[in-house]
């Protein structure tokens, strides 16, 4: 896989990475096979997929370790580590909350990397800013477990370019993680433009729209009712109908360079920038090497500007 780098003065990574979360969470839970993700993450590495993402809120905790355990040994060193703080099982019927405090990042770092196995991460990522706690005392925190050895850099997820710049001034930014694909443009406006003037990498989550630009889901009846997805309102059956127009085209595009929908939907993302890094998620091995295989396709200025005409998609993300 061809590769380029973690931000202007980060470590070699391959253009496409690779999401855990579904492994342990969120998605098809009854279809979890830890045997297989193990493998999954393994072969990630064996086709240049390096940077491994996951989050401390996946499963809760049980997705850290799941990658812990396919990392073990060798595997570690051949990997660009990332996972994430600031999100917390919810409380009073909530599913998820906020806690960007600095005692929870110095406490939960050390509870990353023993789930983890490891003595350090390469991105430690703040998932999301609490509202509740100026962003400079949580990023402070996250300095600290660079300064401390515990991370080599830190990153930020789904923030405004006024919290990215209010960050920098306290420590440098090396990533900012969030969603991006052919039904989320939203970062196109502002946040890309802004980390790609400033050499920090761009990490697309969801870059093939929840797994809907592959062409797998053709109805609301297609998704397992205890799916997280089947909650969302683009999932929703008459949102989900419109937005088949989206995964046509896709189709079209894919057909001329004998390449699959996911693979034009990857590589539309990989257009958007020079340290554009999208995770795609998969628990499985085909799908593994079909994302990997999107480095390899090169879309003509012809088919970006018909991607680029697509319009918004229908519904809401959450």
């Amino acid at each position: 896989m061809r590769t380029t780098t973690l931000g202007s003065g980060g470590p070699e990574v391959g253009v496409v990475g690779l999401g855990c979360m579904g492994m342990t969470w969120a998605y098809d839970p009854n279809g979890r096979d830890d045997s297989t993700s193990v493998e999954v993450i393994r072969a990630a590495l064996d086709l240049g997929s390096t940077l491994i993402d996951t989050a401390d809120i996946y499963g809760p905790y049980d997705n850290e370790e799941l990658v812990g355990k396919a990392l073990a040994g060798e595997f570690r060193e051949r990997a660009v580590l990332a996972t994430k703080v600031g999100l917390v099982p919810g409380t009073g019927g909530a599913r998820i909350g906020n806690d960007g405090r600095p005692e929870h990042v110095r406490r939960s770092i050390d509870d990353s990397l023993r789930r983890l196995g490891t003595d350090h991460v390469d991105l430690y990522q703040l998932h999301r800013v609490d509202p509740a706690v100026p962003i400079e005392e949580t990023w402070g925190a996250l300095a600290e477990a660079v300064r401390a050895g515990k991370a080599l850099r830190i990153g930020l997820s789904e923030v405004t370019v006024e919290q990215i710049e209010r960050a920098r001034a306290v420590h440098p930014v090396a990533s900012v993680q969030s969603e991006l694909s052919l039904w989320t443009r939203d970062a196109l406006d502002e946040v890309l433009p802004y980390t790609e003037e400033h050499g920090i990498a761009f990490l697309p989550f969801s870059p093939l729209g929840r797994g809907f630009l592959t062409g797998r889901f053709a109805s609301a009846e297609d998704i397992p009712a205890d799916d997280w997805r089947s909650n969302l309102p683009r999932f929703q059956a008459d949102a989900l109908a419109a937005n088949l127009a989206l995964v046509e085209k896709v189709k079209e595009i894919a057909a001329r360079h004998g390449a699959t929908p996911a693979q034009v939907a990857l590589a539309w993302v990989l257009a958007q920038g020079r340290y554009v890094v999208p995770i795609p998620g998969t628990k499985t091995p085909k799908y593994l090497a079909d994302n990997a295989g999107s480095a390899d396709v090169r879309l003509t200025a012809a088919d970006l500007a018909e991607l680029d005409a697509l319009p918004p998609a229908v519904g809401s993300r959450y």
